[in-house]
């Protein structure tokens, strides 16, 4: 029932969407769409008035009444079929693969994640989310409060090591291991 909220954005598969800032999130672990719904709702994510996309998803969030919804909604997201998003970024995959050795301690060498660390799977979404996400850590827009969000807090300090061109790399590599 509350994946129809979802769907406005995210498509009816979990799709995604670029046109709207809305990534991939069919079939990400239960894990994560739970703990990112929860920080949007709690106001940890989408509060920054540079997260466009972030402020539009709180809301979202905060329109699921109980935690027994949020939870449902997840394992909802989890279940659905992955829906490989098509490449828009290039990059240079000999040097993003010698730069995500570091990645690979949280995220795994498959890029399939680590549930222990908080980590997401990166190969289950939109590389352009990706590339924003890193932007995000960079300029303090997403894991500046190590109170509120120790995972988020430990990414911001590996993306403020990264030009943008190493992003970019590192994702085009990432786009190999699906």
């Amino acid at each position: 029932m509350w994946f129809r909220l979802c769907a406005a954005c995210h498509g009816d598969r979990g799709e995604g969407r670029l046109d709207l800032a809305a990534p991939a999130i069919a079939g990400l672990p239960e894990w994560y769409v739970l703990a990112q719904l929860t920080k949007f709702r709690d106001g940890t994510r989408g509060t920054h008035p540079q997260d466009v996309a972030g402020l539009r998803m709180r809301p979202m969030a905060r329109s699921l009444p109980t935690d027994e919804d949020l939870g449902a909604v997840a394992a909802y997201v989890a279940a659905l079929p992955v829906q490989p998003p098509p490449p828009t970024i290039t990059g240079d995959i000999a040097n993003g693969e010698r730069q995500y050795v570091v990645c690979q301690a949280c995220h795994g060498p498959d890029g399939r994640g680590n549930q222990p660390l908080m980590a997401p799977p990166l190969v289950k979404t939109n590389d352009w989310y990706l590339l924003t996400q890193l932007q995000n850590f960079k300029r303090g827009v997403r894991g500046a409060d190590p109170a509120r969000d120790t995972a988020g807090s430990m990414m911001a300090p590996m993306a403020a090591a990264l030009d943008e061109q190493t992003m970019r790399d590192v994702i085009a590599y990432i786009q190999t291991l699906r």
